[in-house]
């Protein structure tokens, strides 16, 4: 890894970061309620989602199928974002996916403490958006949930909304 790509990857989790504790800090100051912190962190990352997908699928052929799609997601999208693929991909065939990543990008820097699970979902938010972000803008609507049970691995749930 460059030093240029170092520097990146640490500003992105810096800002990441603030971002997070900017919103729940102005939810402590009564500014907002929490479930409304998590939804603007979501539709952040939603925008910013279907920019960087409009920009990584420029050049790319057309995708055959939604499982081509997730491919897609699961391997190009992550690693530009994350510099890592999914660790797991798996399907019921019938719209629900499942992306597992043993050691999540944006969790890795707090412990691995049971205390620290309950923080979790906030530092999700932003990624759900940006899957369903980029899914948006490849013609698929979907609702993404994460869940975290040991640190730093967490799972997204990909629902595909059939129109």
């Amino acid at each position: 890894m460059t030093r240029v790509e170092m520097a990146d990857e640490a500003l992105f989790l810096l800002l990441h970061n603030e971002m997070v504790a900017g919103l729940h800090r102005a939810a402590e100051q009564g500014e907002a309620e929490n479930g409304r912190c998590i939804t603007k962190l979501e539709n952040m990352g939603f925008r910013v989602g279907q920019g960087l997908i409009e920009r990584f699928t420029k050049d790319t052929a057309r995708f055959k199928d939604e499982l081509d799609i997730m491919k897609f997601i699961c391997k190009d999208f992550w690693t530009t974002v994350f510099k890592k693929q999914i660790d797991n991909l798996r399907t019921n065939h019938q719209g629900i996916y499942v992306l597992q990543d043993n050691k999540f990008r944006l969790l890795t820097q707090m412990s691995a403490g049971k205390q620290y699970l309950e923080h979790a979902p906030k530092y999700l938010a932003f990624t759900c958006g940006l899957i369903r972000g980029g899914l948006s803008n490849l013609g698929i609507k979907s609702i993404v949930t994460a869940e975290v049970s040991v640190m730093p691995a967490c799972k997204f749930q990909v629902m595909i909304q059939k129109m």
